[in-house]
């Protein structure tokens, strides 16, 4: 028998469902027979018209293609139950209904039945009792996943030889994550830190000692968002919003990613949309939050014929900010438009989607520790709800060789992009079918920040440290002062509450970049020594991108909305005679780059599931990938200004008006193998290894093309895990081990002393063994809980490194600590209960996560804390829904990650008072109104 196919996947959420996010499937459900459709269905091949069949009743259809092409359909046309017409429609073709659930439907080829000869007369019996029929067997929820393997065949989760976390619409309402990074909070093995606001965040997985989207890929539609996620100051997030056009988003956890996807060893997550042709209908919500936030999402789907749809959908949002810098934070959005066309052999699809939106990027805040060691808040600034960006830097000129040039604090992170993305698939015949995927993204992303370094320190200490460099200047000096750079008034301990200074960096990169994608697949399924489905495909990609770079270093005040100071020497006649600063800054021009990247990138891949016994199946990959890394960066030189008033232009690097060429090759094998046993339907058992080639990213050679320590790197990755679904209960338990070799970790400082970063690398490997689970169950009446957890124990290997101390060169081995920032522990329980007979659904989310380092040498330590978040959603008529979501309901002061800028192996560890660090944001309540037709 040739493989069931299955047509395109028509999903609507149903209320019936609605209390079980990331379930794609649910068996003999009454209710999906009953429900009635309208049909326009005319006489034709058999093949094509399941497929009118499935789009019509919003169905997925898996059937025997071989036996249905062979058919011919009567006409069905009129409303009547789904069933109904499945069977008036199957009426002598040869076919019957194996399975009826909600979503999914199978068919199989109806056995032959022989007629019997008619038995001898008998004498007549008594007749016994009929026994009374069986009862049926209670439904059990599976999950059908489609992400990262070979072939489109959809199998349940407990045949996959990965772990997989799908989060569908009802899932996703239910939540309603702030940001893209918020979203992965909810997969296993993920540690998320999203305190960097609605984009710029980091993700990394099962150990990966990476920041930002450098090893977990995010895809729409199976396509890559941005080929290289880690690209420095462009991480994925920037260019991707969460609207109302995602229908479900399916994660993959290691396995095969890297095979299919670029830049994946920890995980690819797709963003699977929704179509006219799919999803017909409309949906419209509105939401307003509790720090001046105001959304409204739609989306509308048009099924014009059975085979052709157009869609329109999109999201504007406009918000103050969830740390409060004084002016408008969030301002923006984006809109998407497509039309789909699927005859049942043939599907092509296009879509056009605009980002033009700007969001604040939040970066670390000034704490200190008490007497027993414990983070407390400063005096003067709130850590839930402060920042130090504030009006008073929003509009700030940087002197250059070439003249003043504005930095605009407001405009935070701002992309303005446009995808326009081309798919199409078509099937030579049930087993062959060959599927091309192009994507094509314009526009430019500028990023602006302010980057607080070193530590906050008193105003007299401030003075003290800087003493002598204003003295060799200006020989005349008899006091130093510290006074406003606005108005010029005397800065004193209660000017600002605390008394406390800080430096800090006014960054803007701008980064227009253009890039194509495109991916060509070939499958092909066939009987040899088992049932195989095999994939043979090629991705190219090619990128330039623009990277410029302007700083200048800021000396503030410690307070919400931070103001700029300046310190000017004094003669003894109590005149001016200079002044370290000028405008408030220390140092014009502290970093300059500018470059120009070009990134070719081509890879080759195979994949084939082999299903070798009804019970075993066997997943095997490769990929060959090859970049090539072009461009040119202009080195930089410090220049004086002239301005002999202030010695914050005497050392201004600019472009030295000379090119560097940047040339650079890398290619590298990856490979894969896994095994699945499925002793039945409701049970699944994997392992998996992986051996990934890690190629460098172009922005790695932004600054210093020539660099040699930037190399292939080899990762192995082994998992397995037990998959169990019960018709109360589900688990997923997966064990991991990852093993990082000769990997280039970078000690990026930047020195208040000199106003300038310095950096260092060293080469290390890094190992982790860990443990994902993750589960639900129904408990008693209207009670259930979700709950997932990850632990896992990540350690650097190898690692030495020397420092000075005192002038003096010292050795450290970090041999032995823990990868920074990745916490033991992170469980998140999730009780939730349904009342009015499912119409209102109460969730408590308790979230923990264990202590972490700040840095390498583990030094400073991050205290472990803990969560409340109340989700709480009510349906309110047929077609409206009410959500209340609030996050931190304690008001819980919870660090994530220290400040990167004091350096990355050994911030001196918790010998100051005053720090900086990123915590979890303050309590925060959002209301949304829903509509849908």
């Amino acid at each position: 028998m040739r493989p069931i196919r299955a047509s395109a996947i028509l999903r609507i959420a149903h209320p019936a469902i609605a209390s079980m996010g990331g379930v794609a499937m649910l068996w003999a459900l009454p209710a999906a027979a009953q429900r009635a459709a309208r049909f326009d269905i005319p006489a034709q091949n058999l093949a094509t018209a399941l497929d009118s069949f499935a789009r019509q009743a919003n169905v997925q259809l898996l059937y025997p293609y071989p036996v249905a092409a062979a058919r011919r359909s009567a006409a069905l046309r009129g409303e009547m139950p789904v069933r109904a017409a499945l069977d008036r429609l199957l009426h002598g073709s040869g076919l019957e209904v194996a399975r009826f659930g909600e979503r999914t439907v199978t068919l199989r080829a109806a056995p032959v039945r022989k007629a019997k000869p008619a038995p001898a007369p008998r004498p007549p019996a008594q007749r016994k009792p009929a026994a009374p029929p069986a009862a049926p067997e209670a439904p059990v929820a599976e999950e059908i996943v489609v992400t990262g393997r070979a072939a489109s065949t959809p199998l349940a989760d407990t045949e996959l030889s990965y772990a997989v976390t799908r989060i569908d619409a009802d899932a996703l309402a239910r939540r309603g994550p702030l940001s893209t990074a918020d979203l992965f909070k909810q997969i296993p093995g993920f540690w998320v830190e999203s305190t960097g606001g609605e984009a710029s965040n980091n993700v990394r997985s099962r150990g990966i000692p990476t920041d930002g989207y450098s090893s977990v890929a995010l895809l729409e539609d199976g396509l890559p968002i941005q080929y290289d996620g880690g690209l420095g100051y462009l991480n994925t997030d920037q260019i991707h919003r969460l609207d109302a056009t995602v229908a479900r988003v399916e994660a993959v956890r290691g396995g095969p990613s890297a095979i299919f996807t670029p830049n994946a060893p920890g995980g690819s997550i797709n963003f699977v949309t929704r179509t006219g042709l799919a999803d017909p209908g409309y949906t419209l919500s509105a939401t307003s939050g509790s720090f001046g936030y105001a959304r409204i999402d739609g989306f509308a789907g048009i099924r014009l014929t059975p085979e052709l749809g157009v869609s329109l959908g999109g999201l504007y949002r406009r918000a103050d900010g969830l740390r409060d810098p004084g002016y408008t934070g969030d301002r923006g959005g984006q809109i998407r438009a497509g039309i789909d066309y699927d005859d049942g052999r043939a599907r092509l699809s296009f879509n056009v989607k605009r980002l033009d939106d700007r969001v604040v990027l939040y970066l670390p805040v000034p704490l200190r520790l008490d007497d027993r060691g414990t983070v407390r808040g400063i005096p003067g600034f709130d850590p839930l709800r402060n920042t130090l960006a504030g009006p008073d830097n929003v509009a700030v000129a940087f002197e250059t060789p070439s003249g003043p040039r504005l930095f605009d604090l407001s405009q935070g992170t701002r992309s303005r992009i446009t995808f326009y993305t081309l798919s199409g698939r078509y099937a030579f015949d049930a087993a062959t079918a060959l599927e091309v995927k192009a994507r094509l993204r314009t526009g430019s992303t500028l990023r602006n920040g302010l980057f607080p370094v070193g530590r906050p320190m008193g105003g007299d200490d401030y003075l003290a440290s800087v003493r002598s460099q204003l003295a060799a200047a200006y020989p005349a000096l008899a006091v130093v002062r510290i006074r406003y750079a606005d108005g010029g008034e005397a800065f004193q301990p209660a000017s600002n509450g605390n008394g406390l200074v800080a430096s800090a960096n006014l960054l803007s990169v701008a980064m227009p970049m253009r890039e194509f994608v495109i991916d060509a697949r070939l499958t092909h399924s066939f009987d040899r020594w088992g049932h195989h489905e095999f994939a043979a495909g090629a991705t190219h990609d090619d990128a330039r991108l623009d990277f410029d770079r302007a700083m200048g270093t800021v000396l503030l005040d410690i307070r919400g909305q931070a103001r700029r100071l300046d310190v000017i020497a004094l003669d003894g006649n109590g005149n001016q005679i200079g002044a370290l600063t000028d405008n408030g800054f220390t140092r014009y021009g502290s970093l300059f780059d500018n470059a120009v990247l070009r990134s070719s990138n081509l890879a080759f891949y195979l994949a084939d599931e082999w299903k070798i016994a009804p019970h075993w199946r066997v997943d095997l990959g490769m990929r060959w990938e090859h970049v090539g890394i072009g461009g040119r960066m202009e080195p930089a030189a410090p220049i004086d200004l002239g301005d002999s008033a202030t010695l914050a232009d005497n050392a201004v690097l600019t472009g030295t008006g000379t090119f560097t060429p940047i040339r650079r090759r890398f290619s590298g094998w990856s490979g894969t193998a896994g095994v699945n046993f499925t002793p039945s339907r409701h049970a699944g058992l994997f392992a998996r290894l992986t051996r990934i080639a890690r190629l460098p990213s172009a922005t790695e050679f932004t600054s210093t093309p020539n660099r040699t320590d930037e190399a292939i790197v080899p990762i192995v990755m082994a998992e397995a895990g037990l998959i169990l679904h019960h018709r109360s209960w589900n688990l997923s338990a997966v064990a991991f081990r990852t093993r990082f070799k000769r990997l280039p970790f970078t000690d990026y400082r930047f020195d208040p002393q000199t106003n300038a970063y310095l950096n260092r690398t060293s080469i290390a490997d890094t190992a982790t063994l860990g443990l994902e689970l993750a589960g639900h169950v129904e408990l008693a009446g209207p009670l259930a809980l979700d709950m997932q957890a990850t632990l896992q124990d990540p350690r650097y290997r190898n690692f030495s490194y020397t420092e000075l101390v005192s002038g003096q060169p010292v050795s450290r081995d970090a041999t032995g600590n823990r990868l920074i920032r990745v916490p033991r522990l992170s469980l998140s329980a999730t009780p939730s209960l349904k009342l009015f007979a499912g119409r209102l659904r109460l969730d408590m989310e308790l979230v923990h996560h264990s202590e972490r380092f700040a840095d390498i040498a583990n030094t400073q330590r991050l205290p472990a804390f803990s969560l409340i978040n109340v989700n709480a959603n009510a349906k309110l008529t047929g077609h409206s829904t009410l959500a209340l979501h609030i996050t931190n309901l304690t008001n819980t002061l919870g660090l994530t990650e220290g400040n990167p800028r004091l350096g990355a192996f050994d911030t001196g560890g918790t010998g100051s008072r005053y720090f900086f660090a990123r915590p979890e944001f303050g309590r925060t309540a959002r209301m949304v109104l829903s509509l849908a037709f």
